[in-house]
């Protein structure tokens, strides 16, 4: 995505300078906000394509941010990342269920920072990548939800129900960690009571009959898809 609008807010001057250095030493364009109230009105003023946004903020959190954004129709797709403090998984996880893409951690590195925004980006750029069939195109698997199955060059691949729909959640969103939770609800539902290794046995036959290379484990999250 060329010349990528981003949105930045941080109540940490420090923090905002350094970010917005660097990201517009790489042709970004920069917007900044130092509470969660500005940042509210500078997304609705400017609509950028990534919002990065610091947890804990004066006047509106980030998470109570991201909820508001994610409850206006558009910015339901807007990519939103956290700043998140390095080791605190409650509050990634915090993050992530209030709808955020991603998260990255403190102290910022500024390559580590560049490549996570990248990624973000590319993916947004990947999206709706439908074929003349209405079948996902992601990297060499086409994923076809009418048939409920996957096809990896000329093999096709048979997948259990579950199986097919805790794919089809994870490369609805490349790159997007989804809590364990967040899985939960949206492949067994919030009423349906399953052991806590549920999960992980369907990660494991999704690994085997696809490949392993495409779902990361974000230990002590989730899972994310990647190609």
């Amino acid at each position: 995505m060329d010349s990528a609008k981003i949105l930045v807010v941080d109540d940490e001057p420090d923090i905002l300078e350094i970010l917005r250095y660097n990201l517009q030493k790489e042709g970004y364009e920069v917007f900044s906000a130092s509470d969660g109230e500005e940042g509210l009105k500078v997304a609705e003023r400017e609509h950028p394509d990534l919002i990065i946004l610091d947890i804990m903020m004066p006047k509106m959190d980030g998470v109570e941010l991201c909820r508001q954004l994610r409850s206006r129709p558009s910015f339901s797709k807007t990519l939103i990342a956290f700043l998140t403090a390095r080791e605190e998984d409650y509050s990634q996880i915090a993050a992530l269920e209030g709808g955020g893409d991603d998260y990255i951690t403190k102290p910022i590195r500024p390559r580590v920072l560049l490549s996570r925004i990248k990624a973000l980006l590319r993916r947004s750029d990947r999206q709706d990548n439908y074929d003349d069939e209405g079948a996902l195109v992601i990297g060499d698997l086409v994923i076809n939800r009418e048939k409920v199955n996957v096809q990896r060059g000329e093999e096709i691949i048979e997948l259990a129900k579950k199986e097919f729909e805790l794919l089809n959640l994870l490369v609805s969103k490349p790159g997007k960690v989804f809590t364990r939770e967040e899985i939960f609800n949206k492949v067994w539902g919030t009423d349906v009571i399953v052991g806590n290794r549920t999960i992980d046995v369907h990660i494991r036959k999704l690994r085997e009959k696809i490949g392993d290379e495409y779902i990361k484990t974000i230990k002590g999250i989730g899972y994310k898809f990647e190609f």
